[in-house]
């Protein structure tokens, strides 16, 4: 099983942001992170598991691991209702981060993942880390 911690990163919202990963595949372990100009820290929060999953093998089975509770429920509850609705909210309005959300869903559809959600800053070695990495990013200088 592939172990994914991925976290995002704004210096201010809207911001210079930075998105990070942490993959675990049988032992080796390898990091990625990545930044963007004038983004949110919702944006960075999905821009990791995209950037960590673009390259899985098809049926890989993975478990991913987000502090983000915008991701988790988004992929694993929401994301149902936004397609049945035409990619509204239940109050009508169009989905933010549309662009993201489409490809995180195909990305979910062709993997076997399993999403987690860990509470953030709490001691999680993992998730600190990718939360350090993802704030490097963000700082673009």
């Amino acid at each position: 099983m592939i172990k994914i911690y991925t976290d995002g990163s704004c210096l201010e919202n809207p911001g210079n942001g930075g998105w990070a990963a942490i993959i675990n595949e049988n032992g080796n372990t390898r990091k990625i992170s990545g930044n963007e100009k004038n983004t949110t820290n919702n944006r960075m929060e999905l821009m990791a598991p995209i950037n960590a999953l673009k390259n899985m093998e098809p049926k890989s089975e993975i478990e991913i691991f987000t502090d983000s509770q915008y991701v988790k429920l988004g992929i694993t509850e929401w994301i149902n209702t936004w397609v049945k609705n035409n990619w509204k909210t239940s109050k009508k309005e169009d989905v933010k981060n549309k662009d993201l959300w489409l490809e995180l869903y195909s990305l979910n559809q062709s993997l076997k993942i399993r999403w987690n959600w860990v509470k953030a800053h709490a001691g999680n070695p993992m998730n600190e880390e990718a939360d350090l990495l993802a704030k490097k990013a963000a700082n673009l200088d």
